[in-house]
């Protein structure tokens, strides 16, 4: 996307402007508030198919995301395969036993418990699509030649972010899922060098019988999240 002698800082008018007065401002924004409410994360998934436009345009939207340097450091491998999601369960349980067996994750486990996980992961075979989110460590001119992105976690975690919303606003469920380490995951989706695994997501619509940890529902108050100076 970027060419190596056109790097110069061109100003352009700020696009999509909609002014809105502080009522409609105050209504838009409890309105969001009041449907990411509703968002879940689930286990069981339906087998119902996702047809591959809407998971194109989620993401679309998740590559609208802020990024250092605006070098947009992520890359999107949405898998429906069969197969491809079988290898992805096989290698992500294996890496998950091991997980739980070992003594020294033992705090984390018991941290664990009351979400109620486990070394098993069906969902990564029932889900109709995964979407593996990689962040780019470094990119490439034209020429080849690489260039350094910049706070590229902190990217990745903001479209990673703006990615869940939108499916969520799409009408689907997902789940995170971020087996230790992910390092098959680029071998598996074929991604190169420059590219780490950061997250897998499950994406799909949940089941009839779908449930969700009762904990799940506790959240921060927000005096809790937020400091205000005023």
């Amino acid at each position: 996307m970027f060419i190596r002698e056109n790097l110069t800082y061109v100003a352009a008018p700020l696009p999509h402007r909609e002014p809105r007065d502080d009522g409609q401002m105050a209504a838009a924004a409890q309105a969001f508030r009041d449907t990411m409410a509703t968002r879940h994360t689930v286990r069981d998934f339906s087998s119902r198919p996702v047809p591959k436009a809407i998971i194109e345009d989620c993401i679309r939207t998740a590559g609208r995301a802020p990024s250092g340097a605006n070098h947009q450091p992520w890359h999107f491998a949405a898998i429906a395969s069969p197969s491809i999601k079988a290898k992805i369960r096989a290698a992500a349980e294996a890496e998950e036993a091991k997980f739980y067996a070992s003594t020294s994750h033992d705090e984390w486990i018991k941290a664990l418990e009351p979400i109620g996980t486990g070394p098993d992961k069906p969902h990564l075979e029932i889900a109709p699509w995964l979407i593996v989110i990689f962040g780019e460590r470094y990119g490439q001119f034209d020429d080849g030649t690489r260039y350094k992105n910049y706070y590229v976690p902190e990217s990745v975690g903001i479209a990673s972010g703006f990615l869940i919303a939108a499916l969520h606003m799409a009408g689907l469920s997902c789940l995170t899922h971020t087996p230790n380490p992910m390092g098959f995951l680029g071998e598996i989706c074929n991604r190169p060098a420059s590219n780490k695994a950061m997250m897998i997501l499950a994406v799909g619509h949940a089941a009839d019988d779908a449930s969700i940890p009762a904990v799940a529902k506790i959240k921060k108050p927000l005096a809790d999240i937020m400091t205000c100076f005023e």
